[in-house]
């Protein structure tokens, strides 16, 4: 029999960080279907494929009672993206290390979303699990995910990557690195 884990839901003066429900897997595959919403991503996704990635989610925060929660406005519970905590994949040459990223619907960017619920999970992954580190990554031409790193107090490495499951010519293989340490947080 497996032992119960608490869930974690986050709330912040606008958002809950939650887990997972059914109702959030049609709007999450019609975000992951946008080709705005995808533009740095390799490919616009399934639905089949995007419900893969919300169960996996959701498993995930079952088992650690942390993850990539899905997120909804506090005043209409309605969903709007999602923002958390991962642990990276082994073949990113930066392993082992638990990264923090985000995707949100576009009718809800440039609204400070993004950075108010990574400011919820920095603190969560800081306070709550005691990592030291945190990692975050994005395309070289992704601009605006750069900008909410730099907001949350994030340094850009400068150790440039290319991303293992892209090909190196494709547009997004080159990645940057940006990192937070519990120090920097604390100061911040």
């Amino acid at each position: 029999m497996r032992e119960n884990k608490i869930i974690n839901t986050i709330e912040t003066e606008r958002l809950y960080l939650r887990q997972w429900q059914a109702s959030d897997f049609a709007p999450f595959a019609e975000m992951n279907a946008d080709p705005k919403v995808m533009e740095y991503f390799p490919k616009l996704l399934t639905t089949s494929m995007s419900n893969t990635i919300a169960k996996k989610c959701q498993s995930l925060i079952d088992d650690n009672g942390w993850g990539f929660w899905a997120v909804s406005l506090k005043d209409t519970d309605a969903f709007i993206g999602m923002v958390g905590l991962n642990n990276v994949h082994a073949d990113m040459p930066f392993s082992p290390a638990v990264e923090i990223a985000w995707r949100l619907h576009n009718n809800y960017w440039g609204l400070g979303y993004a950075t108010e619920a990574a400011r919820a999970s920095l603190n969560f992954a800081f306070v709550e699990l005691g990592i030291e580190e945190v990692v975050s990554f994005t395309a070289v031409i992704n601009k605006r995910s750069q900008l909410v790193m730099e907001r949350l107090g994030m340094t850009n490495t400068q150790e440039d990557f290319f991303h293992p499951m892209l090909e190196s010519n494709h547009r997004l293989a080159e990645h940057m690195l940006y990192k937070i340490t519990w120090q920097q947080w604390k100061l911040a």
